[in-house]
């Protein structure tokens, strides 16, 4: 440890910026605005402006001036702007800037040239007095440019949210627009930096830093983006320890931060980038988000945020020109960001109102001008005032955004189909696939294996859910699966995905397959090893599925070997032939719970098929007929119960542009219903949502039993309970 340098009193230090910045976290919280300008601001009631003034003593007991124990606290720090990048990049959804690409790119362009124009002509009128240095005027000046331009995509993405118009289309494209702000911005960001590291401008090392830049991004987005997936499922798949994906995060962020500053350029934009990539990786479950989150939100962002409040002395403010420079600071990246976004909105295609809410979301600079303001400050662009000056616009723009936001937007009341869109999202966050992120597909190679393999494809690829196929040995007699095998089941699960992709108008690739075979053990066993490594979904196609109207026991081991959702294939009639046989889809419904997921498999595959879907209803008794718009039998069940069930469903299947039509049935035996309509609507796959009951015996029911024995076309069980919940008499 260095000389002069207490471990009591930086741990002191801590303990004292992450209470402040909790406690003042939660008090912006309760006043409508965001916690992170708690966090700054207790660092600036911590520092010599507030403490420092009152109790000089204390404060430099706890805050020393010798450059050792700066050092210690200002480490955290650092670590803290990498790690604050790297979950902005995690937070940047790059499909909502597809969705909105064409204004959110006018808005940020203009957003950030009015105001950079606007913060370079300030800087370059500055008397040499208020410089740190004048032979560093220029970078002086395009440091004071960026601070003034580029919003805080953590900041406006949280006030969309936490205002509810996070999927509404303004908001969209207020989210998307800051990000394009802080990508742009952190390559700007990045090249200061090298100016800055160099003195003078030369024109060969600007080149050659925005050559390597360009040549950065696009192997990250392309190669890059293929090996971080696959690093973080290797570590996901193959290390034992606790905890390795967030290790293997961390690990990422850090050799593309470094990756960045070996090409001259800042390495904030390396753990920005790693965050995006990160972000879209297939496997980064929620679980593992919020563990990262933790580590950062809890540590390293409040004592960032303070550290940057430490640093600000508003006693310099009391000086005239400060004071001045800093509310023109404030009025010119008001004005030049309102402006520059609304312009970009109205070229973009938005209307005035939407124009006029777009430029009040941009205005927040938050924690981005903060990060920008003490890069500036370490490297010497900056002095005391200017980053003073810079944080008070920071604090005052992100303060002002909530309320003038909340203005804008109570006069964008949504259109219809906007209305539509809403709704149908809504909608879908309710089904039982929405939070499934992997599934496991275990398959032979028999028919039924076959058709497990393309069904599941077609699923993944509709649904965009990373798949991993498992190919098991069906005798389960501790032989290795043929390597060949095991590429003809991913090739079906591959070509069952390109069909649900194009649904999709997306590339397949998307999906993210891969393929295991189990050495040296049996089936269930290696399906149980594999599931630890986080499934919510599995897809089993094995044979013998069945022994008369029970499941083999092959089957029944298998699905005890798995905690969570269940898809279990049998191929019968035209799909024993080949899995590629047209699909007629017919699912029984109820109303429960139970049926609505079967429902919805059956859905997403007739969406990826293109084909339509049959829901069956079967009624018990006959109250009295009534008109319908769907086929029909001559009695019908109870009105309100059947056309509540065949409504839903058909509302379902119109969210994913999938025809439902509606079929009743009246007979004694639930069963006979089904086996009629599968004979009437000649039906090749039976969908039927089901729920495990207890007992050793995988079982579903009896009408589940008799349609196992006695159906001629091939069947998907869907039980969206774990089997093992109801072996164990869970619920």
């Amino acid at each position: 440890m260095a000389h002069g340098a207490s471990v009591a009193v930086f741990l002191a230090q801590i303990l004292t910026l992450l209470a402040g910045g909790r406690l003042m976290g939660e008090l912006m919280l309760r006043i409508g605005q965001p916690p992170v300008m708690g966090q700054l601001i207790a660092g600036v009631l911590l520092g010599p402006s507030v403490l420092g003034a009152l109790l000089p003593g204390l404060w430099h007991a706890l805050f020393p001036a010798n450059p050792e124990q700066h050092a210690m606290l200002d480490a955290v720090a650092q670590l803290g702007i990498l790690l604050l990048l790297l979950m902005t990049g995690m937070e940047s959804d790059l499909s909502v800037v597809r969705g909105a690409r064409r204004a959110a790119m006018s808005i940020s362009l203009l957003g950030i040239l009015v105001p950079f124009v606007c913060g370079v002509a300030l800087g370059a009128l500055l008397p040499e007095a208020m410089l740190p240095d004048p032979g560093k005027r220029l970078i002086m000046t395009l440091f004071l440019g960026t601070a003034l331009s580029i919003s805080s995509v953590k900041i406006v993405a949280l006030v969309v949210r936490d205002l509810g118009f996070l999927r509404r289309t303004v908001g969209q494209v207020i989210v998307a627009s800051a990000i394009i702000d802080d990508t742009i911005g952190w390559i700007i960001v990045s090249v200061i930096f090298g100016l800055a590291l160099r003195g003078t401008v030369e024109f060969t090392a600007v080149a050659r830093s925005v050559l390597g830049t360009a040549i950065f991004l696009a192997l990250s987005f392309t190669v890059g983006r293929r090996l971080v997936f696959q690093l973080i499922r290797w570590a996901n798949d193959h290390l034992a320890s606790e905890m390795p994906v967030i290790t293997m995060i961390l690990v990422i962020a850090a050799a593309l931060a470094l990756l960045t500053n070996s090409i001259g350029v800042h390495f904030v934009l390396g753990a920005f980038v790693a965050g995006i990539l990160i972000g879209q990786s297939p496997i980064l479950t929620r679980h593992i988000d919020a563990q990262l989150r933790g580590l950062i939100i809890a540590l390293f962002m409040p004592v960032f945020f303070g550290v940057a409040g430490l640093s600000t002395d508003l006693s310099v403010l009391a000086q005239p020109s400060l004071l001045l420079l800093t509310v023109g600071l404030i009025a010119l990246a008001s004005l030049g960001k309102f402006s520059g976004a609304f312009l970009g909105g109205r070229l973009g295609g938005l209307t005035y109102a939407e124009s006029l809410a777009v430029g009040c979301g941009m205005n927040a600079r938050g924690s981005t001008e903060v990060i920008v303001a003490s890069i500036g400050l370490s490297m010497g662009a900056l002095n005391e005032g200017l980053f003073t000056a810079i944080v008070a616009m920071a604090v005052v723009t992100t303060m002002l955004m909530p309320p003038m936001l909340r203005w804008s937007l109570r006069r964008l009341p949504p259109n219809a189909q906007e209305s539509a869109r809403l709704e149908r999202e809504q909608f879908e966050a309710q089904g039982f696939l929405k939070p499934i992120e992997r599934l496991l597909v275990a398959v032979d190679e028999s028919p039924s294996g076959r058709l497990a393999s393309r069904l599941a494809g077609m699923l993944a690829g509709v649904r965009r859910i990373a798949t991993t196929v498992l190919q098991v040995d069906p005798d389960a007699a501790g032989q290795s699966a043929p390597q060949g095998r095991a590429k003809q089941a991913t090739a079906a699960v591959k070509a069952g995905a390109e069909a649900g992709s194009v649904q999709r108008q997306e590339k397949s690739a998307e999906v993210d397959i891969m393929t295991r075979s189990p050495e040296a053990q049996v089936a269930q066993d290696s399906i149980a090893t594999e599931a630890k490594k986080g499934y919510g979904l599995l897809f089993l196609g094995r044979e013998p599925a069945s022994e008369r109207a029970r499941f083999a026991p092959l089957i029944t081991r298998s699905a005890h070997g798995f905690a969570g959702a269940l898809v279990v294939a049998i191929a019968r009639g035209a799909h024993r032939k080949g899995p590629g046989a047209p699909l007629n889809i017919l699912v029984p419904i109820s109303g429960t719970r139970m049926s609505r997921d079967g429902a919805e498999i059956a859905i997403a595959l007739a969406q990826a098929a293109q084909r339509p879907v049959t829901a069956l209803y079967v009624a018990s008794r006959a109250r009295r007929r009534v008109p319908w718009r769907w086929q029909f039998s001559s009695v019908l069940a109870p009105e309100d119960t059947a056309e509540a069930a065949i409504g839903e469903i058909v509302k379902l299947g119109e969210h994913y542009g999938v025809e439902v039509t509606g079929a009743f049935r009246r007979v004694r035996a639930t069963e006979n219903a089904i086996l009629q309509q599968i004979d009437v609507g000649r039906h090749t796959l039976l969908v039927m949502g089901v729920s495990p009951r207890p007992g050793e015996q995988l079982f579903f029911g009896d009408v589940a039993a008799e349609v196992l024995e006695r159906a001629a076309c091939s069947i998907l069980f869907v039980s969206s309970e774990p089997p093992n919940a109801a072996r164990t008499g869970e619920t």
